[in-house]
């Protein structure tokens, strides 16, 4: 039996993974982990919580996993991917997938370039029609500043880890994602131990690369790899 975990960033919820993950539901009969990590999701009670939290919530949903099958990929978006590449060097696991992982973050120019866009809709009067408005403004208004410290130490404490990740690994990144630069991918590719590796940038994406533009393709690609 195949199993497949996959887990979402910082600040997000399953949302962030799930047209993948029903995807996956559809074509294959393999089994889906979906957990939401503490303090996300509706309830966004990210105070009190810490990077500890999120490392033993992803451990726990892992062995869970690995209680009942015998092949085991796992999915790892932004802050999520760091975490994924971290249980990839702990434990048994046959295919790693990065998308957007958050190793490195805040992209000033594609950042300058969304801030441009949110501007022009404010002057058309659009800008609560405006997606990326839409999706950061709630995060700002309700992240707790010690929360986004406990993620800075989240990426400071697991980033080390990536260089002996020896699983067989496909890293997925925008080139217009102004949360993590899309060079990131290139400086995981060249970390990670895996002789079996590869980097796919995508035109078109932003950060969320499962909600965007070539969103049918980024799919495909992973559906690809893991089914190869």
């Amino acid at each position: 039996m195949v199993g497949c975990l996959l887990i979402h960033g910082f600040t997000g919820a399953p949302y962030e993974v799930e047209p993948l993950a029903e995807y996956l539901q559809i074509h294959t009969d393999w089994v889906i982990s979906l957990p939401t990590l503490p303090g996300h999701g509706e309830d966004d009670t990210l105070r009190g919580i810490t990077f500890n939290h999120w490392i033993d919530a992803a451990e726990t949903n892992l062995k869970e996993l690995k209680d009942q099958c015998d092949t085991i990929y796992l999915v790892g978006f932004s802050m999520g991917g760091v975490l994924a590449g971290y249980l990839a060097t702990k434990y048994d696991v046959d295919k790693l997938v990065l998308l957007s992982a958050a190793v490195h973050y805040i992209q000033p120019l594609q950042m300058l370039k969304d801030i441009g866009g949110m501007m022009t809709d404010l002057c058309r009067g659009r800008l609560f029609q405006n997606e990326l408005f839409i999706r950061y403004s709630k995060k700002i208004k309700t992240t707790p500043f010690l929360a986004s410290i406990e993620f800075r130490k989240l990426v400071q404490k697991l980033k080390p880890s990536f260089g002996n990740v020896s699983t067989p690994t496909i890293i997925l990144q925008g080139k217009r994602d102004g949360m993590v630069p899309y060079k990131t991918a290139h400086i995981i590719y060249d970390i990670i131990g895996s002789e079996e590796k590869e980097v796919i940038l995508m035109d078109s994406s932003k950060h969320h690369i499962l909600h965007g533009e070539d969103r049918d393709d980024v799919i495909n690609k992973v559906f690809r790899f893991l089914t190869n």
